[in-house]
């Protein structure tokens, strides 16, 4: 009995400092850049009159992370604002801003590996301003409505010591928005557009 004491004190010390080494790092931060690629179809107006093209763009993006456990994550994505050109039958017809934040809940299969796929679903926002009026619509005001969604998330983190990592990912968001022209609705705008990205990842 004397023996078993040790041991099973022993053994729950291990136990204890195995669950604290691998919570050590609650959060993750990444800094990167994505590719806002619209689909090919962005829909049509004026009852199938006018066809709507939205441009792709790239900017900055911030992720932050925090891991209920070592598989499961709740992340956050905030980017700077992007940018995009719409255009109507071919002609260049605004320029529009949006901003796309977005909460996913991830899943990370290998965690502590050097490398982790992980996959995630969750609900992005988009809100639109800074809208420029061009070509056939210069004179006009166009307003775009906000958008809500579902969001699918996949990638890699790459460990590249203790505390850095790096990753690539693909996300897909559900961006619909209603267009208005002088307030009177001219149709939906579909986006829904897949976006590329490469970061750089502290864990603490």
């Amino acid at each position: 009995m004397a023996m078993r004491i040790p041991v099973t004190l022993a053994l729950l010390a291990s136990s204890l400092l195995a669950s604290a080494t691998a919570s050590a790092y609650d959060w993750t931060f990444k800094v990167g850049a994505h590719q806002v690629d619209p689909k090919s179809d962005n829909g049509t107006l004026a009852n199938g009159a006018l066809k709507a093209d939205v441009s792709g763009d790239w900017r900055p993006t911030f992720q932050l992370e925090y891991f209920l456990n070592p598989n499961w994550g709740v992340e956050v994505l905030a980017a700077t604002p992007f940018k995009h050109d719409v255009t109507l039958n071919g002609a260049k017809a605004a320029e529009v801003s949006h901003l796309p934040p977005t909460v996913s809940v991830q899943y990370h299969f290998n965690p502590g590996g050097k490398v982790s796929p992980f996959v995630g679903l969750g609900l992005n926002y988009t809100a639109f301003f800074d809208v420029k009026e061009r070509g056939p619509l210069a004179g006009t005001q166009l307003t775009l409505d906000k958008s809500w969604g579902a969001a699918a998330h996949a990638g890699l983190d790459f460990t590249l010591n203790e505390r850095w990592l790096m990753s690539v990912d693909v996300r897909w968001m559900d961006i619909d928005t209603e267009a208005r022209v002088n307030g009177a609705k001219v149709g939906t705008v579909n986006i829904d557009p897949l976006a590329y990205g490469v970061a750089v990842g502290y864990r603490f």
